[in-house]
């Protein structure tokens, strides 16, 4: 099995768009859903970093798009990666252990994956796949849409995704601005086949629980408890979140079914982060809260006023 390098060339040169592969979504998935756009293409040629759209959803060097699962579960429940346009496998790597940065060995950055080669010179590369998922083979002809593997938790990362590095002639090229060379915010077409949203963060998933979580239990899906009862000691709702800015809103909601307010609080994010959770709730009074359905209502604003998600979550209160 041959062993493939990852190169690290962020500079996008031109490139001729009638010569530029459309590109299929590498995930066989529902955007904004079951998986999300997380990071993308730095487009900062000094130490800082900026995506294609000048906003802060990257980080310096990174040289791929960032197509995320929700969580641990999400990547458990299988997420096929698929080719984004026709090609021959290069090469491929397989048996990096699923346990992120902390697991990886040397020149392992990209865990398991994939590399194709395309028509004039372009290449794709997909990224931290889960071990024992890769379906091809090195010399392989691929059609369009065809499965590679699954995405998983292989290599340098901290959280489970895909990433997808699109090249022509070695060099790195951001499908959402192709052309750009060290600028953002161009406007330009993307080589996407089909139109994409750029998503400029959301909300992951949310749940309530007995008490505040640990941050590994909401990555691991373990903290959203679809049931409580009288007895538990607290109504806590919490909330995991991609891609917030500093100065977004979090605001978090608790009424009964039918519209009671329980429990109310805005929280003003301080920093901005890849991945975060917030929490809040109130302590059980001392007969328990009243057996019944409850709701949890999540919305993420940014500049104050302007709706970037919203989710909604429920528990069922037993005695």
């Amino acid at each position: 099995m041959r062993v493939f390098s990852v190169l690290f060339c962020i500079l996008a040169w031109p490139v001729a768009a009638q010569d530029a592969p459309r590109l299929l979504f590498p995930v066989d998935c529902r955007l904004g859903e079951t998986c999300f756009l997380q990071q993308f293409v730095d487009h900062d040629p000094g130490p800082g970093a900026r995506d294609f759209a000048c906003g802060p959803q990257s980080y310096d060097g990174h040289t791929g798009t960032d197509i995320r699962t929700t969580d641990m579960a999400g990547m458990a429940a299988g997420m096929v990666v698929v080719a984004a346009a026709d090609g021959v496998v290069r090469a491929l790597r397989d048996g990096v252990p699923d346990g992120g940065t902390a697991s990886m060995g040397d020149g392992q950055g990209c865990g398991n994956g994939v590399a194709l080669t395309h028509a004039d010179g372009w290449e794709t590369q997909y990224c931290h796949l889960m071990q024992g998922s890769i379906t091809v083979r090195e010399g392989q002809q691929i059609a369009a849409g065809a499965e590679l593997g699954l995405i998983g938790y292989s290599g340098r990362t901290e959280f489970p995704h895909l990433e997808f590095i699109l090249r022509h002639e070695g060099r790195v090229i951001d499908p959402f601005a192709p052309t750009a060379t060290g600028s953002c915010g161009s406007g330009e077409a993307a080589l996407w086949r089909d139109a994409l949203p750029h998503v400029a963060g959301g909300i992951l998933s949310a749940g309530f629980a007995p008490a505040v979580p640990e941050f590994d239990a909401i990555k691991t899906s373990a903290a959203d408890h679809g049931e409580l009862t009288t007895a538990d000691p607290a109504l806590v709702l919490w909330a995991y979140i991609h891609s917030a800015r500093s100065g977004d809103i979090l605001r978090l909601r608790i009424t009964t079914a039918t519209g009671d307010a329980i429990h109310a609080q805005d929280v003003t994010l301080e920093r901005t982060q890849a991945q975060l959770f917030r929490a809040t709730g109130r302590r059980s009074p001392a007969a328990g809260w009243p057996p019944g359905l409850y709701i949890g209502e999540v919305t993420l604003l940014r500049d104050g006023t302007t709706e970037i998600d919203r989710h909604t979550t429920r528990v069922v209160i037993t005695p």
